[in-house]
C-alpha cells in the first residue's frame, strides 16, 4: 500500500528547537539546540543564578496608564490643583487609612548557652516603638527612604547634637508646660510650707514603748494639753505660794536685745571652689616619640616617608579614639594626620568626610585621596562623584546640609576631618563651622587642622566643652622650609634684577635692604612725587606699559635664578586676566612640555560641547596655558579651573595669577610667591593685609623636599610701603579665632521643625557664649552653695509694726548709694578736678574711716584716673604704739548716709594721710582751708632718724586739724556745715550724671520718712536683711547667667521670628513658605517672595537671569541704567527687608 505523502507546513521560528543562553548581564548570548523531534522549545537559560532579569514596560505606557487614563491617583482633598475633574465612585472607607499602631513589644529567644537549643521565649518591651525620622532625633529610629540616605529629606530631623542629653519621645512628644517636674523623694522636699517659720521633719522617729500610767502625768498639763516633748516638765506654781524665783538677767535680755537671741544661725563657709573643667590637653609635640614602631606596630595607615613628631603623636591619639586639633605651619604636612584617620575608618568598616572651604581644595584632596586609598567620593554644589564611597570628600556647606536633613550617612560616620578651620574667621562662612562642630552626634570624633593661631587652645576647650569629649592639641615649632622675603622695584637699569631681603631664613628683619629698597625707588621718580616709605596715597598704579615692563623685569629675573614657578597673589579677579593677557607673546614651556599642555587641554576639552569649545574664556585660557602661564579665581569654569589645578601640580604652570582662595589649603605649593600689593579690599575698605593672611599667602612658597628656602617677593610698583607696616605684617601676631556666629532665616526655619531643638541650644553652644558659659558648671554649684547659705541665714523676722518699711529703705539706701557712685565717677573729670582743688574740705568714706572730714593737700593724674592726697582726722593713736581703734560698724543710719552726722574723735584729734580715689570722697563740702599745702605736706614727711611712736602733729598740721574738728562738731546744727550739691559735680550734658543728681535728692528728703530706723534692733535686722538681699542679688544673677534670658543674640531671634511670623514663615512651625526658604543658601526670604509670588512667569529667560545674579554679585552702590525694561523695574520689593527694620534686623539674611 503506498503510503501518501502529507504535506506538514514547516515549523515556525517559535517551534523550532531552540534557546538562547545569555551570558552574565553585558547583552551576550549563545544559541542552544534541543534534541531533535521535540514537541517543545527549551526555557530560555541564562548564566545568572535567577536566571533572566524581569523587564518593565516603557516608561512612556507606564505614565499614561497610571497618571492619563484614571484619576485614582489625584487626592482626595485637593482636587482643585487638577486640570479637570472626574466622577468618582463615593469611597467613603478610603478616608478611614491609618498608619498600623507599632507594636510595643517582643518576643526574645531564651537557649541552652552550652548547646543552643531553643528554651522558650520572653516578652520584652521595644525602646524605639514609633521612633521615625519626622518625630525623634533619636539614631535607633528606622532609616529613611533609600533615596534620601545621603542628603537627607527636609522632613527629617537632624540627629541628636553630641554633649546633650537626649530626650525621650514622650518628652518630645509632651507640650513644655505639661512635662512633670522630677522630684527627689529622698532630698528634694519641702519641710516647711512657704509663709510659715516651722514644718514637719521627716527623720525616723525613736523605736515605740508602750507607756504606763505612772508616765502619763508627766506628759500632761493640769489643763490636759500635751506638755512640751523636750526638756524637762514645767510645773505649775502651788496655789496661793510663792513663785518660783527667776533667774537672774543676762547680758542677752538687755534692752538691745529685746525680742531674744538670733534664731538664724550664721551662714555655713562658702564650699571649696570645684576644679575647673578640662576640656583639652597640649600634647608635647616638639619632641620625637621614642619606640614609635613598638608603640603602633600595625599601623592603619604606612607613610612613604618618617613622620614628623607632631605626626607620630597625632597618629597615636587617633589610634586611642581621642579627637584632635593640629595647629601646623603651613606645609608642615597636616594632610598626613586626615589620611590616618581615613585609614582607621576603612579598618573599623566606617566612613570619613573631610570637609574644606573652597571647592578647588575638595578637588585636589579627592585626586590625591583617590589615588591613596581609591573608595573616595566627592560632593560639591557642582560634582557628585560616587556618594556611596566610604570616604567623602566635600565642602563644609554640604555637611551642614546633610546633618540638618537628617542624612543616613551620619550613622556610620566615625571621624570628620575639618580642613583649614580657621576659617571660622570668615565673617560671612564662619558660622558654618560653628553650626557643623555643634550638631555633630556623639559618636563622631574630630581631626581639626588649622594654621598656626594664638588661641589654639581656647578653641579646643569650646570644641571639647561642646563636645564633651577631651580634645588633644598638637602644634609644630617652625616652618619644615623657611621662608626668604624680598622687596623688588624693578624700574632702573641698575635694579633690574635686584631683590631687597626683607626678611631672612632666621627670622630677622633687615632695614638695611628696606632702605636700599627706598632709594632704588628714587632714581625715577620724580622729586614732589617722593616722601620717604610713605604709604601709598591712592589705589592709583602705574599705567599699564610700566607695569608690564615691572613683570617682565620680575619674571626674567625669577627664570635667571631658577625661582620658578611661582604663584602670583593679585586680590582682583579682572586684574588677574590683564596682568597674564599683558605678558604678551612671552614663552615659559619648553618644546617637549609645550607638547605635554596641549595634548592635555585636548582631552579634558572633548568633555565639552562644540559650541562650549569656543568660550572666550577657554580660547583664551588655552592660549595662556600653552606658554605656561595661568589664572585661577573664582570666575573661572570649573572645569578650566581643575585643568590648571592638575597642570600646576605637575610643573608645567610656570607663573599663576591667582586670588586669595588659592592660599586656602591647596596643597599646591610652588618655589616662589609673588605679592601684587599688600593691600587688599575686605568688602568695606581697602585695608593692608593682615598677619594671619600674609601668612597664609607665603606659606604656599618653598617646597618640602625639593627646596632649601622659599622666595617671598613683594612688588613695589607704586611707592614703597611703610617699614612699620612691613614689620608688623611679616612680624606680627595672628589674629585669633573669633567667633563669628549668627543667627540666619533658614536656621531658625530648620531648627523649628525639629523637635526637643531649639535655636537657644545653638546660640547657647556657640563659640560666642564660651567666655560666657565655660564656668557653667561651677557657677551651677555656687548657686546650690547660695541655696544653701539662704536656708541657714533662715526667713527675715518680722515686718510688721516698725520695721514693716524695712524693705523700702533697704531699697531707698541701695538707690542713694548707686547714684552717689555714678556722681563719684564725675569727679574723675576735668570738672570734678577743679572742684576738688587742694585746700577743699571734704568727706571720707574708707574701710578705716567712715564720714570723716579730709582735707585735699595735692592731686596726682595718672592715665584716666585721678589720686587725691588727703588729710584726713581721726582717732589718735594710743601712747604705748597699739593699734588705732576700729571704725564702728556701717549701719545705714538716715543722719550718716545724709552727712549730717560726721566723725568726731573723743580726744585730741590724730591724723592720717591718705591717697584718695573718687569713690572714696562721699561728700564736698563748700569748706575751703586756707593753707599752704606744700608745707602741710612738708610737716607730714617723717622726719630723718628715730621716729617716735606717735610724732606730734606741726603747727600748721595742728591748726588744720583743730579746725576739722570743729567743722565736724557743727555738722548737725542748723547751718551747721554746708555740703555742695551732687557733690559739687557741674551740671553738664550727661544725661546719667543728672538723673543721679535727682535721684539723690530725692531719696535724701525721703530717707527720715521711714519708720524701722527708730526700732532697737534695727542695726542687726538690717544687716540680716541687707546679708540675705546681697545672697538673692548673687543667686538671681547667676541663674539669670545660666538661663537663656542671658544669650547675646536672644533679642536678635526674637526680632527675626516676628519678621517670618508677619510674612507667614510660620505659624506654630515651619509652614509650606518656610520649607522653601529654608532649602536656600542666599537671600531666602526673597527668593521665597519671588518664587511663590509668581513674580519670575512673566519675565523672559534673560530677564530672570538678569534679575536673579542680583541677589549673588555683590553691588557697588550704583544707580540702576536706564533702558531697563518695565518689568525689570516694577517687580515688587517684598521680602524680609521691607519687615526687618521695623521689627529691628538689618538686612533679609
Amino acid at each position: 500500500m503506498e503510503l501518501e505523502r502529507i504535506a506538514v507546513p514547516p515549523r515556525g521560528p517559535r517551534e523550532l528547537p531552540l534557546a538562547l543562553l545569555e551570558l552574565g548581564c553585558a547583552g551576550r548570548f549563545e544559541l542552544l539546540t534541543g534534541p531533535p523531534g521535540a514537541a517543545e522549545a527549551p526555557e530560555p537559560r541564562a548564566t545568572l543564578p535567577r536566571g533572566l532579569p524581569p523587564f518593565c514596560a516603557p516608561l512612556a505606557a507606564e505614565l499614561e496608564l497610571r497618571l492619563l487614563s484614571t484619576p485614582e491617583w489625584l487626592p482626595i482633598h485637593g482636587h482643585q490643583r487638577a486640570r479637570r475633574s472626574w466622577q468618582r465612585t463615593p469611597e467613603p472607607r478610603a478616608l478611614f487609612s491609618l498608619d498600623p499602631t507599632p507594636v510595643a513589644g517582643g518576643l526574645r529567644a531564651e537557649r541552652d548557652p552550652r548547646t543552643g537549643a531553643l528554651t522558650g521565649f520572653t516578652e520584652e518591651l521595644l525602646p524605639s516603638v514609633g521612633l521615625s525620622a519626622s518625630n525623634s532625633p533619636s539614631l535607633l529610629r528606622p532609616p529613611g527612604p533609600p533615596g534620601e540616605g545621603l542628603r537627607g529629606g527636609i522632613s527629617s530631623c537632624p540627629f541628636w547634637p553630641g554633649g546633650q542629653d537626649e530626650p525621650s519621645l514622650e518628652q518630645i512628644r509632651a507640650p513644655q508646660e505639661q512635662q512633670e517636674e522630677d522630684v527627689d523623694f529622698e532630698t528634694e522636699l519641702l519641710t516647711t510650707p512657704p509663709g510659715m517659720k516651722r514644718g514637719v521633719e521627716f527623720k525616723p522617729q525613736a523605736s515605740w514603748r508602750p507607756s504606763t500610767p505612772s508616765t502619763w502625768g508627766g506628759a500632761m498639763s493640769p489643763g490636759g494639753a500635751l506638755a512640751r516633748p523636750r526638756g524637762p516638765p514645767q510645773l505649775p506654781p502651788p496655789r496661793g505660794g510663792p513663785a518660783p524665783p527667776r533667774p537672774p538677767p543676762r547680758r542677752s535680755d538687755s534692752l538691745e536685745e529685746l525680742l531674744g537671741k538670733e534664731e538664724a544661725g550664721t551662714p555655713p563657709a562658702p564650699p571649696p571652689e570645684p576644679p575647673e573643667e578640662v576640656w583639652a590637653e597640649m600634647v608635647d609635640a616638639a619632641s620625637p616619640v621614642e619606640g614609635f614602631e613598638q608603640l603602633l606596630p600595625d599601623p592603619a595607615h604606612k607613610w612613604p616617608f618618617r613622620p614628623d613628631p607632631f605626626q607620630q603623636r597625632a597618629a597615636l591619639c587617633l589610634e586611642r579614639g581621642h579627637s584632635v586639633l593640629v595647629a601646623a605651619h603651613t606645609s608642615a604636612g597636616k594632610t598626613a594626620v586626615a589620611e590616618y584617620a581615613i585609614a582607621l575608618a576603612r579598618r573599623h568598616m566606617t566612613r570619613s568626610i573631610y570637609t574644606s572651604p573652597i571647592k578647588a581644595l575638595s578637588n585636589q584632596k579627592f585626586r590625591d585621596f583617590r589615588e591613596t586609598f581609591g573608595d573616595v567620593g566627592l560632593l560639591t554644589g557642582d560634582v557628585q562623584l560616587r556618594p556611596e564611597a566610604a570616604c567623602l570628600v566635600m565642602t563644609t556647606e554640604i555637611l551642614r546640609s546633610m546633618l540638618y536633613n537628617g542624612s543616613d550617612a551620619i550613622r556610620d560616620l566615625e571621624w570628620v576631618i575639618f580642613d583649614e578651620v580657621h576659617y571660622v574667621n570668615d565673617d560671612e562662612r564662619g558660622v558654618v563651622w560653628e553650626e557643623v562642630l555643634i550638631l555633630l552626634p556623639e559618636h563622631v570624633k574630630l581631626v581639626l587642622l588649622s594654621a598656626t593661631v594664638p588661641n589654639a587652645l581656647e578653641f579646643a576647650q569650646w570644641v571639647g566643652r561642646t563636645k564633651r569629649r577631651c580634645v588633644r592639641v598638637l602644634s609644630t615649632p617652625r616652618r619644615p622650609v623657611p621662608l626668604e622675603h624680598f622687596l623688588f622695584t624693578g624700574n632702573s637699569a641698575r635694579t633690574r634684577h635686584q631683590l631687597f631681603q626683607l626678611l631672612g631664613p632666621g627670622g630677622a628683619f633687615s632695614t638695611q635692604g628696606y632702605y636700599a629698597a627706598v632709594e632704588a625707588k628714587k632714581e625715577q621718580s620724580s622729586k614732589h612725587a617722593q616722601s620717604f616709605g610713605a604709604r601709598q596715597p591712592t589705589m592709583a598704579g602705574p599705567n599699564p606699559g610700566q607695569e608690564r615692563g615691572v613683570w617682565l623685569a620680575l619674571l626674567e629675573t625669577l627664570r635667571e635664578r631658577e625661582l620658578l614657578p611661582a604663584v602670583t597673589f593679585t586680590f582682583s579677579r579682572g586684574r588677574c586676566e590683564d596682568q597674564a593677557a599683558a605678558l604678551g607673546s612671552l614663552d615659559l614651556l619648553s618644546g617637549p612640555e609645550r607638547g605635554q599642555v596641549r595634548q592635555f587641554l585636548t582631552r579634558c576639552l572633548a568633555r565639552l560641547r562644540g559650541s562650549d569649545r569656543r568660550l572666550p574664556q577657554v580660547l583664551q585660557l588655552s592660549e595662556l596655558l600653552q606658554r605656561g602661564i595661568g589664572v585661577h579665581h573664582g570666575g573661572v569654569l570649573p572645569l578650566l579651573k581643575e585643568v590648571v589645578e592638575m597642570l600646576f601640580s605637575q610643573g608645567l604652570v610656570k607663573v599663576l595669577f591667582a586670588t586669595e582662595t588659592f592660599a586656602m589649603g591647596v596643597n599646591m605649593p610652588a618655589r616662589t610667591v609673588v605679592f601684587d600689593s599688600i593691600r587688599k579690599h575686605d568688602g568695606n575698605s581697602f585695608r593692608d593685609l593682615l598677619p594671619g593672611e600674609y601668612t597664609q599667602m607665603s606659606g604656599r612658597a618653598g617646597r618640602r623636599g625639593l627646596d632649601a628656602t622659599g622666595t617671598v617677593i613683594i612688588l613695589c610698583k607704586g611707592p614703597v610701603p611703610e617699614l612699620s607696616d612691613l614689620h608688623r605684617m611679616m612680624l606680627g601676631r595672628p589674629s585669633p579665632l573669633q567667633s563669628r556666629f549668627r543667627l540666619t532665616y533658614p536656621m531658625i526655619l530648620l531648627l523649628l521643625r525639629a523637635p526637643a531643638l531649639r535655636p537657644h541650644d545653638l546660640m547657647r553652644r556657640s563659640f560666642a557664649e564660651f567666655p560666657l558659659r565655660r564656668d557653667a558648671t561651677a557657677q551651677t554649684r555656687r548657686v546650690a552653695a547660695l541655696r544653701e547659705a539662704l536656708a541657714a541665714l533662715g526667713d527675715p523676722e518680722g515686718t510688721a509694726g516698725d520695721v514693716g518699711d524695712l524693705p523700702q529703705y533697704h531699697r531707698a539706701v541701695v538707690g542713694l548709694r548707686r547714684a552717689r557712685a555714678v556722681l563719684q565717677r564725675c569727679l574723675a573729670q576735668a570738672g570734678g578736678q577743679r572742684v576738688l582743688a587742694p585746700g577743699r574740705v571734704v568727706v571720707v568714706c574708707t574701710p578705716r574711716h567712715r564720714n570723716a572730714l579730709g582735707l585735699v593737700l595735692q592731686v596726682t593724674s595718672g592715665g584716666s584716673s585721678r589720686t587725691f592726697t588727703t588729710l584726713v582726722l581721726s582717732e589718735k593713736p594710743p601712747e604705748n604704739g597699739g593699734a588705732p581703734p576700729e571704725p564702728p560698724p556701717d549701719v545705714p543710719y538716715p543722719e550718716d548716709l545724709l552727712l549730717t552726722h560726721l566723725f568726731l574723735p573723743e580726744g585730741p584729734p590724730g591724723h592720717s594721710l591718705e591717697q584718695l580715689r573718687p569713690e572714696d570722697i562721699v561728700g564736698v563740702t563748700a569748706k575751703t582751708l586756707r593753707v599752704n599745702p606744700e608745707t602741710l605736706l612738708q610737716e607730714l614727711r617723717p622726719p630723718r632718724g628715730p621716729r617716735p611712736r606717735s610724732p606730734p602733729p606741726g603747727a600748721g598740721v595742728g591748726a588744720a586739724l583743730q579746725e576739722l574738728a570743729r567743722l565736724a562738731g557743727g555738722a548737725g546744727r542748723e547751718g551747721g556745715l554746708p555740703l555742695l550739691e551732687a557733690l559739687g559735680v557741674p551740671p553738664g550734658r550727661d544725661p546719667a550724671a543728672l538723673a543721679a543728681a535727682a535721684e539723690l535728692r530725692a531719696l535724701g528728703s525721703a530717707l527720715r520718712g521711714f519708720r524701722c530706723v527708730h526700732g532697737p534692733r534695727f542695726a542687726q535686722q538690717y544687716a540680716q536683711f541687707a546679708a540675705r538681699q546681697e545672697l538673692l542679688e548673687q543667686l538671681e544673677e547667676l541663674q539669670f547667667q545660666l538661663s537663656d534670658q542671658s544669650l547675646l543674640l536672644l533679642p536678635e531671634y526674637h526680632q527675626r521670628l516676628e519678621v517670618l511670623s508677619e510674612l507667614g514663615y510660620i505659624a506654630g512651625g515651619a509652614v509650606a513658605r518656610g520649607r522653601v526658604a529654608a532649602l536656600l543658601s542666599t537671600e531666602q526670604l526673597v527668593l521665597t517672595e519671588l518664587l511663590l509670588g509668581n513674580v519670575l512667569a512673566p519675565l523672559r529667560p534673560d530677564e530672570s537671569v538678569a534679575l536673579l545674579s542680583c541677589l549673588v554679585t555683590p553691588g557697588r552702590g550704583e544707580p540702576l541704567p536706564d533702558g531697563l525694561p518695565a518689568t525689570l523695574t516694577q517687580v515688587p520689593a517684598r521680602g524680609g527687608g521691607a519687615l526687618g527694620y521695623p521689627c529691628g534686623v538689618c538686612g533679609a539674611g
